[in-house]
């Protein structure tokens, strides 16, 4: 497995996003209750980088048209998006958090 440290637990509040880069790849890193997710970091409708979206319950609302995913499991939630989104393993080891290279599953 191919781990990379992409930020500290510092950086993020709980309910915030950020877009990090992971071996090329936009990834969406969100902090939900104290725990760490990722995503692809592109809506599956339309160009929008998810990490600008509006996040609440555990989900991500798209900042272009309010699609929603879930964080969790990537499920497409309600229309217009229909296309669930690639989630990425994360770990927290101390401050740092790490996502697995895409590359790499």
């Amino acid at each position: 497995m191919n781990w990379i440290k992409v930020a500290s637990a510092r950086e993020l509040k709980n309910d915030e996003a950020k877009t990090v880069n992971v071996a090329g790849h936009g990834v969406a890193l969100f902090r939900i209750d104290d725990e760490f997710f990722a995503t692809d970091g592109m809506c599956t409708h339309a160009t929008a980088l998810l990490s600008e979206g509006y996040v609440e319950d555990g989900c991500v609302e798209c900042p272009l048209h309010q699609g929603r995913f879930d964080i969790r499991t990537g499920k497409a939630m309600c229309a217009p998006v229909t296309v669930d989104l690639r989630t990425h393993a994360v770990k927290q080891e101390g401050d740092d958090v790490y996502v697995m290279s895409p590359a790499a599953k």
